[in-house]
């Protein structure tokens, strides 16, 4: 989102350069201050609170200048140019705001734990209403729709480090019994039955070339994805040692498709409902693979 509004100002900032309010050198180093202020506050505060005060900030601007300054200024003198950068940034940083808080919200995949339903270089689209309506600051729900669904594949609030982000696939709904014993699923006394595909090498990272075998997983009876296995791992990540567990009420247990490269919920645990960001829904970018490139999320 940091991008966008990057994007937005840029085009202000044109604006200005061709209608001679502004110097070349003035957009040059204008344009740097605001990258390096706006990334160095978003690297200290979520982006959501960012983003709130920068509506706040450029909406006080211009409704203080409405209701107070306005009127003692000469009738035809120019904006000072602290409301002109305002009234330009409120309308396009509100509209960011909404979309991203309520709508629909992009990701970039870092890492191979998807793999192969997502892979490393991913930029996908969040739907941000699918498990209702949150207010953007400290996520509480405050209108409900509906809840993850088995096999969902969602992004949440990492929970031991909710200011950083995680993306995985519900495999464990409240009130589920499960096991994951030698790589194998058991969800409420039955084993899920898993069809192999074929070979699948990837590169890992630091280069290692990760030899696996691919299967579809029947999660449910209308519900079937693909996964990784490696095995050169014989045991894998285990869930409570191989023993069932019970999901608590208010919790799903999430797994990486990748499951011997994937660190989920066998190793911090459940994920709470209050942080839940969204569903997953199609790829909008990969810079690398084209052909992903509106492929939908399953």
């Amino acid at each position: 989102m940091i991008i966008y509004l990057l994007c937005a100002f840029a085009i202000y900032c044109l604006v200005m350069l061709v209608q001679r309010k502004l110097t070349v050198g003035m957009f040059v180093f204008t344009e740097i201050a605001l990258i390096s202020l706006m990334l160095a506050i978003a690297s200290i505060i979520p982006f959501g609170v960012f983003m709130l005060l920068m509506v706040l900030l450029t909406g006080g601007i211009w409704l203080f200048d409405s209701l107070f300054l306005k009127k003692k200024r000469p009738a035809k003198s120019e904006d000072p140019e602290v409301l002109e950068y305002a009234k330009s940034f409120f309308p396009v940083i509100l509209v960011v705001f909404f979309v991203r808080s309520f709508i629909v919200e992009p990701f970039k995949i870092p890492s191979g734990s998807m793999m192969p339903t997502l892979l490393t270089g991913d930029f996908i689209l969040v739907n941000k209403f699918t498990y209702g309506l949150r207010e953007p600051v400290f996520n509480h729900t405050f209108f409900e729709v509906n809840h993850p669904k088995r096999g969902d594949v969602f992004v949440f609030h990492f929970p031991p480090e909710p200011t950083t982000n995680y993306i995985k696939r519900v495999i464990g709904l409240p009130g589920d019994k499960i096991s994951y014993q030698d790589k194998r699923l058991t969800i409420n006394g039955k084993l899920l039955d898993v069809t192999e595909v074929g070979d699948y090498e990837y590169v890992a990272s630091g280069l290692n070339m990760i030899a696996a075998k691919e299967y579809r997983e029947q999660l449910s009876d209308d519900v079937q994805h693909e996964i990784l296995i490696d095995p050169a791992i014989p045991v894998g990540l285990q869930l409570a040692n191989g023993e069932e567990i019970t999901i608590p009420a208010g919790q799903y247990l999430a797994m990486g498709d990748n499951r011997d490269n994937s660190s989920d919920s066998r190793a911090w645990g459940f994920v709470p409902e209050q942080n839940l960001v969204g569903k997953a829904f199609f790829i909008w970018m990969n810079i690398d693979q084209p052909k992903r490139i509106g492929t939908t999320v399953k």
